[in-house]
């Protein structure tokens, strides 16, 4: 019989040592790159609920989360219990699971996760590359993880890759900025704008959800969910690195980079508090020599004629240009062997292994 408690998060004292644990856990990790505080507090406003699992003693030994999303359950066509933030001791991974059982709502048929809060927000589970540092909306997570989520009966979903590529000089002349379609139509580039930048990422959120529609665990973002999760990216913004095609003045094609702070995200221990801001903003110059490709797509109509590879050839040459050396990837589906292309063709490598794990109740 377990000795463990497992308990929702109902005051400050909690928050801290949900927040506290990750920190226990990887205090000598660099690898792996915390997610920042202030979102973790703010989705606890929003109402996700948080949980602890405590030993007999009463220390933390395990956090998660436990929610659900109906876009999500309608995508997969499963009422999914899912969790996130997920981290725990090597001892606490069953009584852990355990628990995301027993609380999982009773009308639930599926855990999955770990996500925050959602598959193509962030979460996952990397299953190789372990010497490799992870990065800003990234996992890192040692390798008894994939172990203790296998052992207890969960199969992964959605396996994929994050990708590195080096930047160097462009060694084939860039396309230019703006041509004549062979149909009369008048393709144009664009780039990023920090005074237009609510209006372009809107933009941008139209084409990410036609262009990742056919993904199987892509559920369409709102405007408000990105500007959540955009927010303080006007301050580091390099306008460079965020780039979109229109035909005829309608965006067609897209790609967002941003510098790759998660040394910075390391040091603090992702307390992003008004102090720290500050000094992030003080000393981005040093954060222009790595960058994380956040998010990239073509309109379905529009795939196949070469818009994505024209858009990675100015934001490869705008990475050399500005002074980048590396380039990483958030995870790409191995069945989406067109993406991975892209970064073969650029040098690329695969980096970690990346999956999500589902579990029937």
């Amino acid at each position: 019989m377990s000795t463990h408690r497992f308990e929702r998060v109902t005051g400050r004292r909690d928050l801290r040592q949900f927040l506290a644990f990750a920190d226990r856990l990887y205090a000598d990790e660099p690898r792996h790159v915390p997610v920042p505080r202030r979102q973790i507090r703010r989705w606890r406003r929003d109402g996700v609920p948080l949980y602890l699992l405590r030993d007999a003693a009463g220390t933390v030994v395990a956090r998660t989360t436990l929610h659900t999303d109906p876009a999500f359950d309608a995508k997969i066509g499963r009422r999914c219990q899912l969790f996130g933030l997920t981290e725990f001791t090597a001892s606490a991974a069953r009584p852990l699971f355990d628990a995301l059982n027993a609380y999982a709502d009773a009308d639930r048929d599926l855990l999955f996760g770990p996500v925050a809060l959602l598959p193509n927000q962030a979460g996952g589970v990397i299953t190789s590359g372990y010497p490799e540092r992870g990065f800003v909306d990234s996992a890192w997570n040692p390798p008894r993880y994939v172990a203790a989520y296998e052992e207890y009966g969960f199969h992964r979903r959605f396996e994929s890759d994050t990708w590195i590529c080096p930047v160097t000089a462009p060694t084939r002349p860039v396309p230019a900025p703006t041509r004549i379609e062979p149909d009369g139509a008048r393709l144009e580039l664009h780039h990023g704008d920090v005074g237009r930048l609510d209006e372009q990422l809107d933009l941008l959120r139209g084409m990410l959800n036609a262009a990742f529609a056919q993904l199987g665990y892509y559920t369409p973002i709102s405007a408000e969910q990105l500007r959540r999760q955009t927010d303080g990216l006007a301050y580091l913004l390099d306008e460079s690195l965020l780039l979109y095609l229109t035909r005829d003045a309608q965006p067609v094609a897209f790609v967002l980079c941003v510098p790759d702070i998660s040394e910075f995200l390391v040091a603090v221990r992702g307390d992003l508090h008004l102090v720290n801001q500050l000094r992030l903003l003080a000393t981005r110059h040093r954060y222009r020599r790595e960058a994380v490709l956040i998010v990239k797509g073509v309109l379905p109509r529009y795939q196949g004629r070469g818009y994505q590879r024209l858009l990675s050839a100015h934001l490869h040459r705008n990475l050399h240009i500005a002074g980048y050396t590396t380039l990483r990837s958030t995870y790409v589906g191995r069945d989406n062997p067109a993406s991975a292309a892209q970064y073969r063709r650029l040098g690329g490598r695969p980096l970690h292994g990346y999956t999500f794990y589902a579990k029937e109740r």
